[in-house]
């Protein structure tokens, strides 16, 4: 039986050039080999075969312009099966009607997770006009970053900020006495925040007419999903586009005994059970060191161990240096340093630790937070099924447009690669819930700011110097110290830095580094501006309010161009 294959619904693209043509006749296919690649302005696209056969003629050649329904090649089918489903959405073959028939609910978009990426996937497609289904394992919205992670770390850091900053005024001659902590109350309040959010969520889903479905999804084939309760029912969705916002979990360590309850996560941290006395954060990152931040201002000992030569591994040094100084001087720092056993004992968990010069400690501690990563979620979804393709580390590749290799299946967030940050997400999520219901969107970002919430926090966008240096780029730097800056002395701190890279032969902002009270509010203006392709003058030229700490961005940018009058006359730029 001969069928023709032509151009699915590839969107909003209406003409686009075929940039490769993968097959010739008399070739024998399976189903969803790529056959031609498509280029249009912002993404390549390979349209694959709906069904096996053999090649009996191409159709059209390199170059051609094309668009949906546009005939490509004629295949001799190796079995009789009608191909349209497959036809439209550039996808494995569709399920028998039998299967489409059993399904309990029909989504034209279903989404997998309601983390910040779902569920703004959920409401931008719903905003778009889609009907659409919400699966998420727990029965309430805002996933890792709403419920255990983003939000209720701030919280618990507003407080420990709070609680330093009332210990430090005495000596400016404000005494409070010592903090004392009440840690129910500490922990309502926390949850209070949480659930303020949350219930906000729920109320836009049901203003959108978004419904929700509480349970385990996992693809069951490329057009439906099913959902396992807490109970055990199931129930089978069926849906026209999907996207995958399934996010991660955090790694465990193979030495670590991870079923004693004195050993914890991010999540175990954030539950706020008790504070122990004796902590030991393994993992120098931003996890680590926010959940080391809270506890040594609720009174723990924290031990912080990091296997890199410093924390935050990947930042600048100078821009990580005032947080290691005054973090330092509360709680142990161990760098170049790595966890070797341990051991689970009736009075505590015997860590054993190793340095970079072999030498060998043991320590007793009460508990032992594990923060050295998060991994995907890629390969308990059941993404085989719906033939996505899934790495061995669990990440799904997709293009620009958030377009996995089957064509109406989407993908965004942590599964999707690094940076694992919800801010990323909510950007892929409305790009992947546009493009999938036909319009023009990609995700094009320059950059992607990341923050340490820590105390002083530090925040950082762009080319480091570090990566400058790497990739061999002829660029400029200037480092405007805050102990020049009035509005940071009158906050009692002198510690913060703001550090901008440029390119020397455009003047173009590359990236930026700021450590200090609120870096992670000022760095927001350091990615517009590296967006919008400012120079140094741009920068330095624009009026920041005084005293501000923001000020210190435009500081930093005429210190680079050598016109600043708040330090020692500078060397003029040539």
């Amino acid at each position: 039986m001969t069928i023709e294959i032509k151009v699915p619904d590839i969107g909003d693209f209406k003409d686009v050039p075929i940039i490769e043509i993968l097959v010739k006749a008399g070739d024998t296919i399976k189903p969803e080999d790529p056959l031609v690649v498509l280029e249009s302005d912002k993404a390549t696209l390979e349209v694959p075969a709906p069904q096996a056969g053999v090649v009996k003629e191409i159709k059209v050649k390199v170059g051609d312009r094309v668009g949906e329904g546009a005939l490509l090649l004629t295949l001799d089918a190796a079995e009789a099966q009608p191909p349209a489903k497959a036809e439209a959405d550039r996808a494995a073959p569709a399920p028998a009607p039998s299967a489409a028939a059993a399904a309990d609910l029909h989504a034209e978009v279903l989404v997998l997770g309601a983390g910040p990426g779902g569920y703004s996937a959920a409401f931008r497609a719903a905003d778009l006009g889609a009907k659409v289904v919400l699966v998420e394992r727990w029965n309430i919205l805002g996933g890792v970053c709403l419920n255990v992670g983003c939000i209720p770390s701030k919280a618990l850091l507003h407080a420990a900020k709070v609680i330093d900053e009332a210990r430090e005024m005495a000596d400016h001659g404000v005494s409070f006495g010592e903090p004392s902590i009440d840690l129910d109350k500490l922990r309502g309040w926390k949850d209070s925040v949480i659930k303020r959010l949350t219930g906000g969520l729920a109320g836009m889903a049901k203003q959108r007419k978004v419904t929700v479905v509480t349970g385990l999804g996992k693809f069951a084939s490329p057009t439906t999903v099913e959902v396992t309760a807490d109970d055990g029912s199931k129930k089978v969705i069926s849906f026209d586009k999907a996207i995958i916002a399934a996010g991660s979990e955090p790694v465990t360590l193979p030495f670590i005994p991870h079923d004693d309850k004195r050993v914890i996560d991010s999540t175990g941290a954030l539950a706020l059970e008790d504070i122990p006395e004796k902590l030991l954060v393994l993992g120098g990152g931003i996890i680590g060191l926010e959940m080391a931040t809270v506890y040594v201002a609720l009174g723990s000992q924290v031990t912080i161990v990091e296997l890199m030569d410093q924390i935050i591994p990947g930042a600048d040094k100078d821009v990580v240096a005032p947080l290691a100084k005054r973090l330092g001087k509360k709680a142990e720092i161990l760098v170049k340093t790595k966890v070797t056993a341990v051991k689970a004992e009736a009075d505590g968990l015997r860590a054993t630790l190793e340095g970079a010069d072999g030498a060998v400690r043991e320590a007793a501690f009460d508990r032992i937070l594990v923060a050295v990563g998060r991994k995907p979620n890629g390969k308990l979804i059941g993404v085989e099924n719906a033939g996505v393709n899934v790495d061995e580390r669990g990440f799904i590749a997709v293009d620009k447009q958030m377009r996995t290799n089957v064509a109406h299946i989407f993908a965004i967030g942590d599964i999707v690669g690094q940076p694992m940050l919800a801010h990323k997400a909510t950007h892929e999520a409305k790009v992947a819930a546009e493009a999938s219901l036909g319009h023009k969107s990609a995700f094009d970002a320059k950059v992607i700011p990341g923050v340490a919430y820590t105390d002083p926090e530090v925040a950082f966008v762009g080319v480091s110097e570090n990566e400058a240096k790497a990739r061999g780029l002829n660029y400029g730097k200037a480092v405007f110290p805050w102990a020049a800056s009035g509005r940071s002395l009158s906050l009692g701190r002198d510690e913060g830095l703001t550090k901008v890279i440029f390119d020397e032969d455009t003047k173009r902002l590359l990236g930026v580094g700021i450590v200090g009270p609120s870096a992670g509010d000022l760095i927001a203006e350091a990615a517009l501006a590296i967006e919008m392709g400012a120079d140094a003058e741009d920068i330095g030229m624009t009026i920041h309010p005084h005293p501000t700490l923001s000020e210190t961005f435009g500081l930093a940018a005429e210190l680079y161009e050598g016109t600043i009058t708040d330090l020692i006359a500078p060397k003029k730029k040539k």
